[in-house]
């Protein structure tokens, strides 16, 4: 999985960012890292220079393997916070398209032998096959 942070003009980006948000990414989507290509991480000050209540955002997409990518957004009063937040729901995000799709497989109807029935099906094909050049 890879994991790629982008930040606004008015947050201060560093190795030390970087790394620490992308510790908290891999820690926190940890289950689905071979469920997922890459997930990007933007992070924003929303009004800028002037201080203000929530105004701190980090966005997370995440790109599932074979599925449409999913995005989620947490405003907060710090950085940590918003990072937590967005990593947490994006874990949730996950969590539910996952859990729809098992859910998906689980309900379609299986063949009680599985390949066992499969191998069954052509052995009588050969015979019926053969049976016909004879």
């Amino acid at each position: 999985m890879q994991i790629q942070v982008n930040s606004d003009n008015h947050i201060e980006s560093s190795i030390r960012l970087e790394e620490w948000v992308r510790t908290i990414v891999e820690s926190t989507l940890e289950r689905y890292e071979e469920d997922l290509t890459r997930v990007e991480v933007h992070l924003s000050d929303e009004n800028g220079e002037k201080p203000g209540p929530h105004d701190l955002r980090c966005q997370m997409e995440a790109r599932p393997k074979g599925h449409q990518p999913i995005s989620v957004t947490h405003k907060a009063d710090t950085l940590d916070q918003a990072v937590d937040g967005a990593a947490t729901k994006l874990s949730h995000a996950l969590e539910h398209l996952f859990g729809k799709l098992r859910n998906k497989r689980a309900s379609q109807p299986q063949s009680v032998d599985g390949p066992k029935n499969d191998a069954l099906l052509e052995e009588e094909f050969l015979e019926n096959e053969q049976a016909l050049n004879n």
